[in-house]
């Protein structure tokens, strides 16, 4: 069995999550990672293929999930069913998922926000609903790039490094943005994505 060691403000899996990975001879984080990795970089080669119809779907947000994380976790792309330290009651995901895909959608037909508030605010709130088992944070991140290139025709953030898991000093400037935004003020998480 895996012993996992998750980085600050992570979520632990249950072990029926942890159950659901799919190579077995994993037994350390770095090991995980290493394989989540290279899943996630066949994701970036998938989105770059071409268009992948209406980003803003309950669809694409699974599907994106699983591209990410399918060849490690057999719950890739599957709403979590179990409730976490973070995020909505499990049995409300869809709707919640629903409410911010529609009030993104209304942000950027009516342009009430800057194309980096729209992104921000989509990305806090993707983050604070928790859709899946793990991977939120990254799924988030890349999804937000996914909604700045395609629709909003702006360049994806930096998100101030290249490893914010790796549990460093960004990770924890990330972590207190995330927190603030929380309460309403976007400011710090503006100022560290860019």
């Amino acid at each position: 069995m895996i012993e996992i060691q998750y980085p600050a403000g992570a979520t632990p899996l249950d072990p029926n999550e942890i159950e659901g990975l799919k190579i077995r001879h994993i037994s350390n984080r770095d090991e995980l990672n290493r394989f989540e990795q290279d899943n996630i970089n066949e994701a970036l080669q998938w989105l770059k293929t071409g268009r992948k119809g209406d980003i803003l779907t309950e669809k694409f947000v699974k599907t994106l999930h699983k591209k990410m994380f399918g060849k490690v976790w057999k719950w890739a792309g599957l709403f979590r069913i179990s409730d976490k330290n973070i995020g909505v009651d499990w049995k409300q995901i869809a709707v919640s998922l629903h409410n911010l895909l529609q009030d993104t959608r209304y942000w950027i037909d009516n342009k009430i926000y800057s194309a980096d508030d729209i992104a921000v605010r989509f990305h806090h709130k993707l983050v604070l609903l928790h859709l899946f088992p793990n991977g939120n944070g990254r799924h988030a991140r890349l999804m937000t790039d996914v909604l700045m290139k395609t629709i909003l025709k702006q360049k994806p953030f930096t998100w101030n490094t290249k490893d914010i898991d790796a549990g460093d000093e960004a990770r924890k400037q990330y972590l207190s943005a995330l927190r603030k935004a929380d309460k309403g003020d976007y400011s710090m998480l503006l100022e560290f994505v860019r």
